[in-house]
């Protein structure tokens, strides 16, 4: 079954309808106004390329930046990742996909965050009251992908977040939606494969997130300057809801260079989210086939041009895929990013083909 011209108007119109739902991203930007922020982090290989993935990621890793490159996949892929953020917080990436040929792909994907702990501090006590409170956030994902045709694949994944601090929780569900097609053009050698590979998605399309628990409970005291009534009355805060920072990638990627064993990968990604300003994302993917052995990999980008007071920057990484007997493979990927005053951050993953 080929795509017609008339389901790719109405992929088109449900990413544009989506994205534009909420506020446009105009001055003032929407900074700090949604939550589950470890949703914009990026997990896999595409971190070394300055986050432009999302025409290129054709791996697991492609449960985060865009669900239709998991159509691409060849072989089923279990990866595993570590990733040491800014201020002592680790995240982390687990995930499996099942390659189903007379089905499709299905991916499962488990995220986490530990902010580790801290003091537990009061107006009167501000030194600490010898307790203390974690904070961790995780997200479960199920994603479907499929080929439509041999150059065109969609994907769609069903999320469950769920963020706790101390006594206190919140819950989303959300989707992603994507679609990525190869086409003729610029390719090298004439065929589709090889040639430029356009990708979109829409990520964290769900609901919005309102913390509640014990912390929220607090007694009040209804008329502080009269005696004789009730001093402390069971009250409790009612906090507002917060979105999920939803947003829509569109991503390009050529091959100037495909030879026996060599393969460049130029790509750009153009970002519209719900509480920043737009930006684009540019890297590169140079890889080596060396025979009867496996792949060597180079990365290297920039994320955020163009947004107003980024603090991210250059990104660089590389991988290595060793080939095994009886089809089994492993790779290992490594990547190091740039964020301002922050420091620097590098990631590890370690995948598994069969």
């Amino acid at each position: 079954m080929i795509p017609s011209a008339k389901t790719f108007r109405v992929i088109v119109c449900l990413a544009l309808g989506a994205t534009l739902q909420p506020a446009l991203a105009q001055k003032p930007f929407r900074v700090g106004t949604t939550t589950a922020s470890f949703l914009e982090i990026g997990y896999g290989a595409g971190n070394a390329m300055g986050d432009a993935a999302v025409s290129v990621a054709q791996d697991l890793s492609a449960i985060y930046w865009n669900p239709a490159g998991l159509g691409f996949m060849e072989q089923s892929e279990a990866q595993f990742m570590v990733q040491p953020w800014v201020a002592d917080i680790s995240t982390s990436f687990a995930g499996v996909g099942l390659v189903m040929p007379s089905v499709g792909t299905i991916a499962l994907g488990f995220y986490h965050v530990n902010y580790g702990e801290e003091e537990v501090t009061t107006v009167r006590q501000q030194e600490g009251t010898g307790a203390l409170f974690s904070a961790n956030d995780f997200a479960v994902s199920l994603s479907y992908s499929r080929q439509l045709a041999h150059w065109f694949s969609f994907g769609a994944t069903a999320k469950y977040i769920s963020s706790q601090i101390w006594h206190m929780n919140a819950n989303a569900m959300a989707v992603d939606l994507g679609v990525m097609f190869n086409t003729q053009f610029f390719s090298m050698t004439g065929e589709r494969e090889d040639g430029m590979t356009v990708g979109m998605s829409i990520s964290n399309y769900g609901s919005r997130m309102k913390y509640d628990g014990l912390d929220a409970l607090n007694p009040i005291d209804i008329l502080p300057e009269e005696s004789g009534n009730f001093r402390y009355v069971s009250g409790q805060f009612r906090l507002s809801e917060n979105e999920l920072p939803l947003m829509f990638r569109l991503g390009v990627s050529l091959q100037p260079i495909v030879a026996e064993r060599s393969r460049l990968i130029l790509a750009a990604d153009a970002l519209h989210p719900n509480n920043n300003s737009e930006s684009v994302n540019v890297g590169a993917q140079y890889s080596y086939k060396i025979p009867n052995a496996g792949t060597f990999y180079l990365r290297g980008g920039y994320k955020a041009l163009f947004m107003e007071e980024s603090e991210y920057g250059m990104s660089l990484g590389g991988g290595v895929e060793w080939r095994m007997m009886q089809n089994i493979a492993f790779k290992v990927d490594y990547s190091y990013r740039t964020v301002g005053i922050l420091g620097n951050s590098h990631a590890y993953s370690l995948s598994v083909k069969f």
